[in-house]
């Protein structure tokens, strides 16, 4: 079982940037795979960003070229970092992971997670 907290989220302007972070409670670097997803109101939760096991990402092609997704070993913690924002990038954003392997071409879908953290508000305005 493994404990997720996200930070990092507030208001900024369009074209702004906002780099989100997710605390694992346990090393998850070769062992889980993880993700970002977004939630905005009256909307369905869809998947912004993943990164397996070995560390290979895919990304919605909504934020291709913006957003990117990293993760720090030694610190047990999932990063996004989000460039060049707009209205359409508010959203309620969570990390999510899952222990093992998750097919590349899944890794943007909420229902392979097994657990989530409580969330990070992004505001973006202009």
């Amino acid at each position: 079982q493994v404990q997720l907290v996200e930070s990092g989220g507030g208001s900024v302007l369009t074209g702004g940037s906002l780099r989100l972070s997710c605390a694992a409670s346990r090393y998850t670097s070769g062992t889980y795979s993880m993700g970002w997803f977004r939630q905005a109101p009256g909307k369905e939760r869809e998947g912004v960003a993943g990164i397996g096991r070995d560390g290979g990402a895919t990304y919605a092609d909504s934020v291709k070229d913006r957003f990117g997704i990293s993760r720090d070993k030694g610190k047990n913690t999932l990063y996004l970092q989000m460039n060049n924002l707009t209205a359409e990038d508010t959203a309620m954003y969570y990390c999510a992971a899952r222990e093992g392997r998750v097919w590349w071409g899944s890794l943007l879908n909420p229902s392979q997670y097994t657990y989530w953290g409580q969330g990070t508000q992004v505001t973006v305005s202009s």
